[in-house]
């Protein structure tokens, strides 16, 4: 199993350490309830260092992004990110990615962690000329999510985080603990990958700032997976465990905590997010994934003539919202039933820590996706009624 420059850290703070996608991973501090309500209602702080990191660069790289990806980053300036599928041939989803255009003609892709491989090699397959660079052991994220996210960033670093747009990124200083960073007016040279990278974008690290002995320069980005607004900060590797400390150490009296992947779960699923390897897993299309946004069908890429095909035949499942409408917790693989037939399956499924109801993501064949539509799980051989709905299962109020 791999190991992310935080391990120790989470060690040290106590989580419970499980296998996940190759990784020892933390999936809980204290419990994965306590640490849910907190990023719904403070902060919380998540090691997602083990998510890859791709760099597309050269003559070329826009087109080569668009030819890749379902959504199209055509004319999207610098700083803008890009929530996108990659398709191979019969328009089944090899992944879902995140694209950052974070220098001019540069991009940044970040593939989950399973997948990291496949997708370099696919990308690599169809690159004509351009620099396609593994950086996924070089730079490490942490992502901090919740209503307080920007309070606790703007007391480690001057920029403007407040102003940021939703699905944007920039290049910033972040101040950390200079017992474990070297700083980067120092020696540009040995500072490491992102700090060389971007070294042209802003201003270097300055020594005897108000949080440690050093800056240093982190790409941050407004995105994240819980659907609470936050942040996700990229640094090098061999810095992420200051950044983790301050972050920690600052966020405290703002009601953060460290979280692990059970909230992490939760959380994506009381919003309906999709996780790669269990909502699709090698055998589904963005049609029947969605969401809708995610297809551009008016720039060509690689599977779109199998999407169109498919949209044309119809007659596929697609994956649903379903609310369980008495006590019962519908779990991944269960069957989805009407009148006693089967219709379908859930692929991710819980109890929505906010809700209080089981709540989960699965495939239902038509006619019974519209919404609405009255449904039973099958649960250890008893029906448990359900309902077609929505997603986002969890709205926040307005206050």
């Amino acid at each position: 199993m791999k190991r992310t420059p935080l391990y120790a850290e989470h060690v040290k703070l106590g989580a419970k350490i499980i296998p996940f996608a190759g990784w020892d991973m933390p999936v809980f501090y204290t419990s994965i309830i306590d640490e849910h309500v907190a990023v719904r209602k403070a902060a919380g702080a998540f090691d997602v260092s083990h998510m890859g990191d791709i760099i597309i660069r050269g003559r070329g790289a826009r087109e080569l992004i668009r030819r890749l990806m379902t959504n199209d980053i055509d004319d999207w300036p610098v700083g803008r990110a890009l929530y996108g599928h990659l398709l191979d041939d019969d328009g089944v989803i090899i992944d879902d990615v995140i694209v950052y255009h974070w220098i001019e003609g540069e991009y940044l892709m970040v593939p989950n962690a399973a997948t990291t491989f496949k997708v370099l090699d696919w990308v690599k397959a169809h690159a004509d000329g351009q620099e396609i660079i593994d950086v996924s052991e070089r730079l490490a994220c942490i992502a901090l999510q919740g209503p307080k996210a920007i309070e606790i960033l703007e007391e480690i670093t001057f920029y403007d985080v407040a102003g940021m747009k939703h699905f944007t990124g920039a290049f910033m200083d972040l101040f950390a603990e200079g017992e474990n960073t070297k700083g980067l007016a120092d020696d540009f040279e040995q500072a490491g990958f992102l700090c060389d990278t971007i070294t042209r974008q802003c201003r270097p690290g300055t020594k005897g700032t108000v949080a440690g002995d050093y800056s240093e320069v982190g790409y941050v980005s407004r995105t994240g997976y819980t659907g609470e607004d936050g942040f996700e900060v990229l640094v090098e590797s061999t810095s992420v465990a200051s950044l983790w400390r301050i972050l920690l150490r600052v966020g405290e009296k703002h009601g953060l905590k460290p979280a692990g992947l059970g909230a992490r779960d939760t959380l994506r699923l009381e919003m309906g997010y999709l996780l790669s390897g269990t909502d699709f897993y090698g055998a589904q299309t963005s049609l029947q994934t969605g969401p809708k946004w995610v297809v551009k069908l008016e720039h060509d890429f690689i599977g779109k003539p199998a999407l169109v095909r498919q949209q044309r035949e119809g007659d596929y499942p697609v994956l649903v919202g379903l609310e369980v409408l008495g006590k019962g917790i519908p779990r991944h693989g269960y069957e989805i039933v009407k009148d006693g037939a089967a219709v379908g399956h859930v692929t991710s499924g819980s109890l929505s820590p906010c809700l209080n109801k089981g709540i989960a993501l699965g495939y239902v064949r038509p006619p019974y996706h519209e919404l609405g539509t009255n449904l039973d799980v099958l649960v250890r051989g008893t029906n448990l009624p359900a309902k077609v709905v929505p997603t986002p299962f969890y709205r926040k109020k307005r206050e």
